[in-house]
């Protein structure tokens, strides 16, 4: 009987408990569907021990108590252990998460000692709770401290000797600039004579790409473009160096949470074979944001954060490109406010556009449940999980293609007749997303052809077991 895999996950954020963007999905979700495949590995996640999370109802059971050295005097760990979901999770207290009031201040120096002393109290527990892990898995520049420290120290440690090292890469350009004097002050030295630019050779995320046995990102996508000066960060030369170790793995959807059969939010559930129902939540969104009662101009829509990555600022003058044609437009999000202005402007000079410009949960899902197109205009998307949803929901996706929205639409006119989920753009400008725009509202015209493209969406399968296999392939290739 082959033994369970031992994996340990360490990161910043992890759903329910914590979860600012994708990362804590992916560490939310991802160990527990690991949990669940036949294979089924023990695995654990670590977490810093927030302010948040000590206030919440969580039981935490206190499991040690030790030092981590630090230039100036050792730092005190209080480590707890608590189950979520079925799995085991462990939390990091002490002074530099402790004195944090926020999951990332801002302030990479703060946020370089906070990151660094939980990476290495991670590794450490481990070692107190006497269970050497196979796998530490690392996500992003918080956690790649642990990984370099453990090529730095596995030589000359009988505990971690057989322990290799995966590093996911949510979102490259966050190297961890300024935390460089924090790895410093924990013992952590630059790199020397490395493959790494020198400018790189303290940056966290950079010394773990260089340390990592392998590298993973969240779509096969991102990790080609990941290559280029456009989307390397400065890295692309080194990381061609490591091209063999580097593998993309799309993320998965909660398809439990986000199912429009049995979504709480949705005020008539429906599925791909009871099409026709939906239209009742188009109606009512449409009264409920004081829109025109035509259910037959389509409804466009974006929920996104407000922010240049996203590519927001294209959607306004795009629109403004197309006001000769029937549609109405709801935007849904927070973030720059250059950006909320210019939505909020929008809306008024154009009685079609409603902007709502908070976070409204429920409300984004009655947007997926009742609008015909998804707008996903981005500069640059890891992985995304919009375009997931909207396609479950039967939102047709329009999206800029890059990373992983063009691991995951297939363009109605570029696929084989029958095989279309979506819309692509090519270049990220107001022009292009403009005559995307035309292209989706001709097809739409023929509601047989577009109820074709929202079944086929609504019939992908983005489940995170999908996920755990490729991860379950990437572990197995590393102990073996």
């Amino acid at each position: 009987m082959n033994k369970k895999l031992k994996i340990l996950f360490i990161a910043a954020e992890a759903a329910p408990l914590v979860k600012i963007g994708g990362l804590g999905d992916v560490a939310g979700s991802l160990p527990k569907a690991l949990s669940a495949l036949p294979s089924s590995p023990d695995v654990r996640v670590v977490l810093p021990l927030y302010p948040t999370i000590k206030k919440s109802s969580l039981e935490l059971n206190p499991v040690a108590s030790f030092e981590v050295s630090h230039r100036d005097d050792p730092l005190l760990v209080e480590a707890f252990q608590a189950e979520v979901n079925g799995i085991s999770f462990y939390f990091i207290n002490g002074p530099p998460v402790a004195s944090s009031h926020a999951v990332y201040s801002g302030d990479n120096y703060l946020d370089g000692t906070k990151f660094t002393f939980f990476s290495l109290a991670a590794m450490d527990l481990a070692k107190l709770l006497k269970w050497p892990p196979d796998i530490i898995h690392a996500h992003d520049w918080h956690a790649a401290p642990a990984v370099y420290n453990l090529r730095l120290t596995k030589n000359k440690d009988d505990f971690y000797q057989n322990t290799k090292s995966l590093l996911t890469v949510h979102n490259l350009p966050y190297l961890g600039h300024g935390a460089e004097d924090a790895l410093q002050a924990f013992g952590l030295p630059r790199a020397h004579m490395s493959a790494l630019p020198d400018w790189a050779g303290q940056l966290p995320l950079a010394l773990g790409l260089l340390s990592a046995d392998k590298i993973n990102t969240v779509s096969p996508g991102y990790a080609d473009e990941m290559l280029t000066p456009e989307f390397g960060a400065h890295l692309e030369k080194f990381l061609t160096t490591r091209k063999g170790d580097l593998i993309g793995i799309l993320n998965g959807l909660d398809m439990i949470s986000w199912n429009p059969e049995t979504d709480a939010s949705l005020p008539v559930k429906y599925s791909s074979d009871t099409l026709k129902k939906r239209k009742e939540n188009k109606k009512l969104l449409l009264e409920e944001l004081g829109l025109s009662p035509d259910l037959d101009t389509p409804l466009l829509a974006m929920i996104n954060r407000m922010d240049h990555q996203k590519g927001v600022d294209l959607v306004p003058p795009a629109l403004e490109m197309i006001t000769d044609l029937d549609w109405q437009a709801i935007i849904l999000g927070t973030g720059d406010q250059v950006l909320e202005d210019a939505a909020q402007k929008l809306d008024k000079e154009n009685p079609q556009v409603r902007s709502i410009l908070e976070f409204d949960g429920a409300l984004a899902r009655r947007i997926y449940g009742g609008s015909d197109l998804i707008m996903i205009p981005s500069r640059y998307e890891p992985c995304g999980l919009t375009q997931m949803i909207g396609m479950r929901y039967g939102c047709v996706p329009l999206a800029r293609a890059t990373g992983g929205l063009k691991d995951t639409i297939v363009d109605y006119h570029d696929g084989k007749t029958g095989t279309g989920t979506g819309f692509l753009f090519q270049k990220p400008s107001s022009k292009t997303l403009a005559s995307a725009l035309r292209r989706a509202l001709e097809v739409y015209k023929d509601q047989r052809r577009w109820s074709g493209l929202q079944r086929r969406g609504m019939k992908r399968d983005y489940s995170w077991k999908r996920s755990a296999l490729e991860y379950m392939d990437i572990y197995q290739e590393l102990v073996s």
